[in-house]
């Protein structure tokens, strides 16, 4: 996997959980990430500083790539590509 350049992403959706708590956003990933198709990218807001460890454990768990994350505004942006 080559460096993604995280700033330049479009995502194909964003789910915002911001002011959710733990396990929240990581259950509005998994809701997200049918929304969007093999090969494109979902956006997860949130500011729940689990979710820099769970969105990462569940996408290898589930056989989707996770990209990294951006801190903006007091809220991480955290990118899953949708592998299968």
């Amino acid at each position: 996997m080559g460096e993604v350049d995280l700033q330049s992403i479009k995502p194909a959706s964003v789910v915002d959980a911001r002011g959710v708590s733990c396990p929240g956003p990581l259950l509005e990933a998994k809701k997200g990430i049918g929304n969007v198709k093999v090969g494109e990218i979902l956006e997860v807001l949130s500011n729940d500083p689990g979710s820099r460890n769970d969105i990462p454990a569940w996408a290898k768990k589930v056989g989707h790539e996770y990209l990294g994350y951006l801190s903006v505004d007091g809220a991480d942006r955290l990118f899953v590509k949708r592998q299968k």
